[in-house]
């Protein structure tokens, strides 16, 4: 959602958390992928993290496109709208990376992007990890479970 609505909802705060997206829209997207006729484009959003905000329309999907390759967090999520996405997908892979690999790197990318060391490390602390954990108890729905090792 964008930092507006986030805002808004009061959730501006825990951004990245399950229920700050748009699930019943990403949901939609992916039907829509499924059922895209020959002559549509259909239009995903991206996020651009210089500004983080999410941009809609951004990606154009043409429709001879063999592959689409989608990420999130909770794809294999069993609640709200997210448990609907299973059925969308013909494979999820879950990516398995060391809990302090995956803490540094967010610890860099939120100070890269304007947080100080400090907020940096309480967002990880309070957002990025009770996220990580719901995340991560997902992962035996996963067909594949690929682990990332640094080097």
């Amino acid at each position: 959602l964008a930092n507006g609505e986030l805002a808004r909802l009061g959730r501006a705060a825990r951004k990245g958390a399950e229920d700050t997206f748009d699930s019943a829209g990403y949901v939609a997207l992916l039907r829509r992928l499924r059922r895209q006729p020959a002559d549509e484009v259909v239009y995903a959003p991206e996020f651009r993290r210089e500004i983080e905000e999410p941009i809609a329309n951004a990606i154009p999907v043409q429709p001879n496109t063999p592959l689409v390759i989608t990420e999130g967090n909770y794809l294999l999520l069993e609640r709200g709208h997210w448990a609907k996405l299973r059925s969308l997908l013909d494979e999820v892979w879950y990516v398995e990376i060391d809990p302090e690999l995956r803490r540094q790197r967010l610890l860099r990318r939120h100070e890269q992007f304007g947080r100080s060391p400090q907020a940096a490390r309480d967002w990880v602390a309070q957002t990025d990890e009770p996220n990580a954990a719901l995340i991560e108890s997902t992962k035996s729905r996963a067909e594949v479970l690929f682990r990332w090792e640094e080097g």
